[in-house]
């Protein structure tokens, strides 16, 4: 991760790589519409499925030029590989396994849900439903990526 002043660290010029693994594309617009908004630098990198998304945190195939991703936003219900096959892969891996992983949940039932497959997530955060929604969970997940970035560097 780079600030915009070529400096790494938690400042609010900071590029958070952050991929989103979303099937609705019409979410997927709003999300990267409402990043643009927020108070992040943010490069928001979109795949549909949980396959894409091993490409892509992975770096293979198309997605061998991406960076590797500083968080991800993953829905659980995916087309093929479902969102908690992607998080037990990606938190058994050794080097990827501290990626910081928010599940976007419809509800608190679905957060039990998730959380009954024993598998853990960083955080879960409801998914927006309404449009102005999105704002404030653009703004929450600025919150909680300076809360990892101050937690890592102890300010």
């Amino acid at each position: 991760m780079a600030s915009a002043d070529g400096e790494n660290g938690g400042d609010i010029g900071t590029v958070v790589d952050i991929l989103l693994v979303e099937p609705n594309p019409g979410d997927t617009r709003l999300f990267e519409e409402n990043f643009r908004d927020g108070k992040l630098v943010n490069a928001v990198h979109a795949v549909e499925n949980g396959e894409d998304a091993l490409d892509f945190v992975y770096q293979r195939g198309e997605y061998e030029d991406k960076p590797q991703p500083d968080l991800v936003l993953i829905e659980p219900q995916l087309p093929g590989m479902s969102g908690m096959e992607f998080l037990t892969e990606l938190k058994s891996d050794p080097e990827l396994g501290d990626v910081p992983v928010v599940v976007l949940t419809s509800s608190r039932v679905g957060e039990q849900i998730v959380k009954s497959n024993d598998v853990e997530a960083d955080e879960y955060m409801q998914k927006p439903v309404q449009t102005d929604e999105f704002i404030r969970f653009a703004q929450d997940v600025g919150d909680f990526w300076f809360a990892i970035v101050k937690n890592e560097t102890g300010d």
